[in-house]
């Protein structure tokens, strides 16, 4: 594990005094950042000069996730909010393209998107949404237009199924699996599992990962696939057998987001810190050995205690505690 909070920061991009809660670089030639924030704006900045540049203005609560795109030749930013919607920007002007919401199934907070690479073309995208309902939403969307995606049924051929639903809560994370061909897609929810849906079942669950409590991420490798959220842990699954294979300490606070990145998995915490971990066998070994050993608090607190009770002189407090009553 590789603790980034010594300080030794390489830029900072001023603006937002409130907190960011999402990030995304794009634009022409992927030279800007965007990020959301609770004050209900997107901002940006020139990635070369750090400079300030358009804000974007037209949610009504925190932005939640932002994610960039190019459709018929044009840079569009697509943002979603706790005030339920998902909005489609020009870069270039600022202005709104579209605005996005379920008109049959009440959608909530947006909670994540991601672009389906696979079923989007140079004219239309395919967009993929989570919420803080068990919903998971797919959207064509194109620059004269957008419509919501629905489909039959897997199990039941020409019933109509509006959204993806395979998990109980929130759906927190949404991942398309490159590492594949097939490139299915992957989610973590609040009901505390991650869960691959199978592109060609349809996006039903094939495999479940039980991680216990609110799964905020999860990344996935050709070997691994890795779980964390509110429990503050950082798991590691066999992707061929689907057994936990490590369960790591570092963050001392809700852990909100994975990224891997050569050769590592990033995790990023509550606690302020942004921490890296090796996805190599003998790396994970060396760390869950060296966190099996006591710290000096462990050591203090067993001094603390006193020298254990033997079986006799248990047996015998007991009956002096008898007597008293």
């Amino acid at each position: 594990m590789v603790n980034l909070d010594d300080g030794d920061t390489k830029t900072v991009y001023r603006g937002p005094t409130v907190p960011v809660s999402c990030v995304c670089v794009g634009g022409p030639g992927a030279a800007t950042v965007f990020a959301g924030a609770w004050d209900k704006a997107i901002w940006s900045w020139d990635l070369n000069t750090k400079l300030p540049g358009r804000k974007y203005l037209g949610h009504t609560d925190f932005v939640k996730a932002v994610v960039c795109a190019r459709i018929g030749g044009k840079d569009v930013l697509i943002s979603g909010g706790s005030d339920k919607k998902i909005i489609v920007w020009d870069v270039a002007t600022g202005s709104r393209l579209h605005t996005l919401q379920d008109s049959t199934v009440n959608m909530l907070a947006v909670q994540h998107l991601t672009i389906d690479p696979i079923a989007s073309n140079k004219d239309q995208i395919l967009l993929v949404s989570a919420s803080s309902d068990p919903h998971i939403r797919q959207w064509k969307i194109r620059l004269d237009g957008w419509e919501q995606v629905t489909e039959e049924l897997p199990e039941a051929p020409g019933q109509e199924r509006r959204t993806i639903s395979e998990h109980e809560t929130t759906v927190y994370k949404l991942l398309f699996d490159l590492e594949e061909d097939q490139g299915d897609l992957w989610t973590s929810s609040g009901d505390g599992t991650a869960k691959c849906l199978s592109r060609s079942g349809g996006f039903v669950a094939a495999d479940t990962f039980h991680h216990g409590d609110h799964v905020r991420a999860v990344a996935v490798t050709e070997q691994w696939v890795i779980t964390a959220g509110r429990d503050e842990d950082i798991k590691f699954w066999n992707r061929s057998t689907g057994k936990l294979y490590a369960s790591l300490q570092g963050h001392f606070d809700e852990v909100t987001d994975l990224l891997v990145l050569k050769g590592r998995v990033c995790s990023v915490g509550i606690d302020g810190t942004v921490r890296t971990w090796p996805l190599d066998q003998p790396g994970l070994d060396a760390i869950a050995e060296e966190q099996k050993k006591p710290t000096e608090e462990d050591e203090e607190a067993d001094k603390d205690a006193g020298p254990e009770l033997t079986a006799d002189e248990e047996a015998e407090l007991a009956e002096l505690m008898e007597d008293d009553d």
